[in-house]
């Protein structure tokens, strides 16, 4: 134990940090450079998202509207939501986790949730 210490005493190489900018601040910064950029144009995703709805077996074309509730509007069970919201899932290309699909509930509120999510594609 004695040798083995007396080598790390050796090895150690001695590490300042920059005062100028903290390991936190660069982390974040190198974070959000690989982010940024990269959420799809809203306006895209709301003529998506419509247009999935459309293509529903259940649901009425031309009730379809940006605002239109799943539900209220369109006349759309729990069940039928939630092969909506795996619709979606399989065109945006990620996972929607089951708290926040159980959110979804009207076409802006998918869109709403699409476009914020970096994964989206």
């Amino acid at each position: 134990m004695a040798a083995r210490n007396a080598l790390l005493r050796h090895l150690r190489v001695n590490v300042n940090p920059s005062p100028a900018l903290p390991f936190t601040t660069v982390l974040l910064r190198r974070f959000s450079e690989e982010v940024r950029g990269s959420f799809l144009d809203k306006s895209d995703v709301t003529d998506r998202v419509i247009s999935i709805v459309k293509n529903f077996q259940t649901v009425d074309p031309s009730k379809v509207a940006p605002k239109a509730h799943f539900h209220n509007d369109l006349g759309l069970d729990s069940l039928d939501s939630v092969e909506v919201v795996m619709a979606l899932e399989e065109e945006f290309g990620f996972e929607i986790p089951d708290n926040d699909a159980d959110k979804i509930q009207s076409v802006d509120l998918a869109v709403d949730f699409i476009a914020s999510h970096p994964q989206a594609t």
